[in-house]
């Protein structure tokens, strides 16, 4: 099997080069002898374009800074309120993750990491992300690439999914910010800082 996961991540790799969404990096990991070792790659995810976000409370748990975001629910065309859309916080920001892939790869999906802690309610507090394409039982198809988990985890920090929490603590936190009736606004990421 160790063949099939190794040829497939090299064809995966070509592709990427050639083609990948902009503001994304996926590379498998050099080893300190220069060598490329296919199966653990060092990713990041940018944040979604033209999302204005803003943070409306902060607080201490356990000695840790939490903030909670929100963003406008529709897309912007230029300056909003006197704020360049495409000057925003979640705009600039880039989020670092690992893909560990198996030797059972393409028929087991890779483990898909955030630097532990990363607060998010479909994130685990191992920084595990909880996707169902990422989902051996249900949602994993060996025909999805690189690319399209990667995409799919963009989506998943911009519109978490409430009915598959990872976390409690950001899965209550979302919740109270999703039930807050403010016109014009939704619940967006709760950070960890």
């Amino acid at each position: 099997m160790s063949g099939i996961a190794r040829g497939r991540l090299a064809e995966e790799r070509k592709s990427w080069r050639k083609n990948h969404p902009h503001g994304f990096v996926a590379k498998p990991e050099t080893l300190p002898d220069g060598t490329v070792n296919l199966m653990v790659w060092h990713c990041t995810i940018p944040g979604k374009t033209g999302v204005l976000i803003f943070p409306i409370h902060e607080f201490c748990i356990d000695g840790a800074r939490l903030i909670i975001f929100r963003k406008f629910s529709y897309q912007f065309n230029g300056i909003v309120g006197g704020m360049d859309s495409r000057n925003t916080d979640w705009e600039g920001g880039y989020f670092p993750l690992t893909m560990h892939f198996s030797e059972d790869y393409p028929s087991k999906p890779p483990k898909c990491k955030f630097p532990q802690g990363f607060f998010h309610p479909n994130v685990y507090p191992s920084g595990t992300v909880c996707l169902s394409i990422l989902n051996e039982d249900s949602g994993w198809r060996p025909a999805i690439t690189v690319k399209q988990i990667l995409v799919g985890i963009q989506d998943l920090l911009d519109q978490p999914n409430p009915a598959d929490p990872a976390q409690t603590e950001g899965y209550h936190l979302f919740i109270q910010v999703a039930n807050l009736k403010t016109p014009r606004i939704v619940p967006i990421l709760v950070f960890k800082g």
